[in-house]
């Protein structure tokens, strides 16, 4: 089953921070591809190593450097459990908190682990323009979250490459167009000195 937003703007939201203040979300706004991760509870194994993925791969991959991308962590956790958790883990990107389950709502996401966990683990990933390009759901395999976003960010930089090409391809369309102009078939000027040569001798 496709998910709804495959292909559709990006919902926008504002939630609390770690920090308390309000993180507004507008993917598109900034024209750079956005990875936002739904994860089930701040501080457990699994969700600890996913996040601190997400933070190695900011800080150490050139692909992420690169794109400029947008990464944004949810969880139902109230503030404080935020603050504590991107404290802790030294994480560099928005983590929020969605008590009331709103953008959980607006992206569609429902509990994980058969209903045990409070919310499955989602990666979204949103190109430059805000559209939802795919999703990834998997809420026991934590450590696949970063590998699916390198490989999509793989990808956009590649269509966004594409999509420059062609704003080029007429000047070089116009060089190939020109005939170059061919050498005059026949003798060469050293030929013909030559055998000028050979005659008065």
């Amino acid at each position: 089953m496709v998910h709804p937003l495959i292909g559709k703007p990006a919902p926008s939201f504002s939630l609390p921070g770690a920090d308390g203040e309000t993180y507004s979300l507008t993917p598109g706004a900034k024209g750079v591809p956005v990875a936002l991760f739904f994860y089930p509870k701040s501080g457990s194994y699994g969700c600890t190593k996913e996040a601190c993925q997400f933070r190695d791969a900011l800080a150490d991959k050139d692909l992420f450097k690169r794109t400029k991308v947008e990464i944004v962590g949810v969880s139902s956790d109230p503030v404080d459990k935020q603050k504590e958790f991107v404290e802790k883990q030294k994480l560099t990107y928005p983590v929020l908190s969605d008590a009331k389950g709103e953008a959980r709502k607006a992206y569609h996401v429902g509990k994980g682990l058969f209903g045990l966990a409070e919310t499955a683990r989602v990666t979204f990933i949103i190109d430059s323009k805000g559209t939802v390009r795919d999703l990834l759901d998997t809420t026991v395999n934590y450590s696949a979250h970063v590998k699916f976003v390198s490989k999509w960010l793989d990808k956009l930089e590649a269509e966004e490459k594409k999509a420059a090409t062609p704003a080029e391809a007429p000047a070089a369309e116009a060089a190939a167009a020109t005939p170059e102009v061919a050498a005059p078939e026949g003798p060469s000027i050293d030929e013909l000195g030559r055998a000028a040569e050979a005659v008065q001798a």
